[in-house]
């Protein structure tokens, strides 16, 4: 049917509605840009950080601190957990309750790194297939 033909109603339900996917939709699109995965070593509280279009990885715990609740101490990208190459990057736990670290995969091309905390960064290792 013609839109000069639809009835009035349908016709701002319509335009109301694509109004409201314009204005949310690049919201969404911002609030889905990292995936969060916890270290799967059971007596370790670091949650990993990947951005899922640049690869880049950070990590942060918990921490005591005197006379607090506590504090959050993060640890910044270091060497091999910079931006990659722009793709599809998630972040994969192995079943080892020991793991420190997690895999940082490029569900495009299927290669991987090993990332972990070491010293006061996170580190990843080279990709590889």
């Amino acid at each position: 049917m013609p839109a000069f033909l639809m009835p009035i109603r349908k016709r701002v339900l319509g335009a109301a509605l694509v109004a409201t996917v314009s204005v949310f939709a690049p919201q969404a699109v911002l609030a889905n840009n990292f995936e969060f995965l916890a270290a799967p070593e059971i007596e370790l509280n670091i949650i990993y950080r990947v951005d899922k279009a640049t690869g880049e990885v950070g990590a942060c715990q918990y921490g005591d601190k005197e006379g607090t609740i506590g504090v959050t101490l993060c640890y910044p990208p270091g060497q091999g957990a910079n931006a990659l190459t722009p793709s599809h990057y998630s972040l994969v736990a192995s079943r080892h309750e020991r793991e420190a670290g997690v895999f940082r995969v490029d569900l495009r091309s299927g290669s991987m790194s090993i990332c972990y905390v070491l010293k006061q960064e996170v580190v990843c290792t080279p990709p590889a297939r």
